[in-house]
């Protein structure tokens, strides 16, 4: 039997319908034609985030740089599972940490009972839908929907699913991961079947720093998978690489990641590849009500919540990062940051304002002072 819905803290609250998010759309520069597909937040969005607890403001102004972001998830339940099973100290759920959360998800809450924001799946474009039903995978056994988010380790909540459905002896077999096989996608299922599963099968998604993410999926895809590479590279460095437009030599494996940041800002976001498309394009956390919000940041003991929550068996576990898994280090995304021109990353944030915003997370610092260390 599915727990009721009321008893996870990452439902809305009072009684506020949750609704997708709009895609904002402004021009950025208007020299830059290539550059008016651009999704920067209304005045009224801003509004909306600095009324439901200041977040945005805090986050400009770097009120929030010396803290520790606190994981998108939530309270009652989610604080008693961790005190018993006694993988924290207390400082994880100091007032401090209850404070940040509390404003994350009444940004949430007032940002998706607005009234201009649609309040379904349906109400999303025909794109949007497309996209976020291709992202949502079933587990009709323990009755969940998991939405992937590309670089916020997907491969491994996948490897959990096809375990959970028989296709895998355990997390650990050292195989190949078919992103497809096996798999069932909410997209490949009739509107009825989608609408009961949306209603009654307990949600969740994991999301992860945006420019982390961002340089993520910059470094493995353009520095270990050639058919990005050729696909991607060869384009990017024709198009932004001076004297590069007609070369034939151009082999794509020496992309910058100025070039690359470039290459985003000509991008729509609705049409992104999945691994730098926004988290909210990808999964609409307006448009579905999500149980659970886990946090890339806190990620084995947020998967541990999931896999408790859903009944998995004891004996199925999250697996370990692989041996030649290159993390994100905190001087590595200061490093790329910081390298970049200020006017590119100004142009850059607003595409993922709200990933920023939404999940409580505090805009990059890179004003000459901290660069300089």
């Amino acid at each position: 039997m599915v727990p009721r819905r009321q008893e996870y803290g990452a439902n809305r609250a009072g009684g506020a319908r949750s609704g997708p998010l709009l895609n904002f759309r402004t021009t950025v520069n208007s020299g830059t034609v290539r550059r008016s597909s651009a999704v920067l937040p209304s005045v009224l969005t801003f509004l909306v985030i600095v009324a439901s607890g200041g977040l945005l403001l805090m986050i400009e102004k770097g009120m929030l740089n010396s803290m520790e972001t606190p994981p998108p998830r939530g309270h009652g339940r989610r604080l008693d599972f961790i005190r018993q099973a006694g993988k924290h100290s207390s400082a994880e759920v100091d007032v401090e940490s209850q404070i940040l959360q509390e404003i994350r998800n009444r940004t949430i809450r007032t940002m998706c009972s607005h009234k201009n924001m649609p309040h379904s799946i349906w109400s999303l474009s025909p794109v949007q839908r497309k996209t976020l039903l291709q992202h949502i995978l079933v587990n009709d056994k323990y009755r969940f929907l998991y939405c992937y988010v590309p670089k916020v380790a997907c491969s491994n909540w996948k490897r959990v699913l096809k375990v959970l459905s028989g296709a895998l002896e355990n997390v650990d077999v050292n195989i190949k991961m078919d992103h497809r096989s096996d798999l069932l996608f909410l997209a490949s299922l009739k509107p009825d079947e989608i609408r009961y599963r949306l209603k009654h099968y307990f949600k969740f998604m994991f999301v992860r720093e945006p420019m982390e993410r961002l340089l993520s999926a910059y470094r493995n895809k353009f520095g270990e998978i050639e058919s990005y590479q050729k696909k991607y590279g060869v384009e990017i460095i024709k198009r932004y690489r001076k004297g590069r437009a007609k070369d034939t030599s151009v082999t794509g494996d020496d992309v910058t990641f100025a070039e690359f940041v470039h290459y985003l800002l000509d991008e729509d976001v609705e049409r992104m590849n999945e691994h730098w498309m926004p988290v909210y394009n990808l999964c609409q956390p307006c448009a579905v009500s999500y149980d659970f919000i886990g946090s890339y940041e806190h990620l084995e003991s947020d998967a541990e919540f999931v896999l408790h929550q859903v009944r998995a068996p004891s004996d199925v576990h999250f697996p370990e990062r692989q041996t030649w898994y290159k993390p994100v280090t905190t001087e590595t995304l200061h490093y790329y940051l910081c390298s970049l021109p200020q006017w590119l990353l100004r142009e850059l944030l607003p595409k993922y304002i709200l990933d920023f915003s939404l999940f409580g997370y505090p805009l990059p610092n890179t004003t000459t002072e901290h660069c300089r260390h």
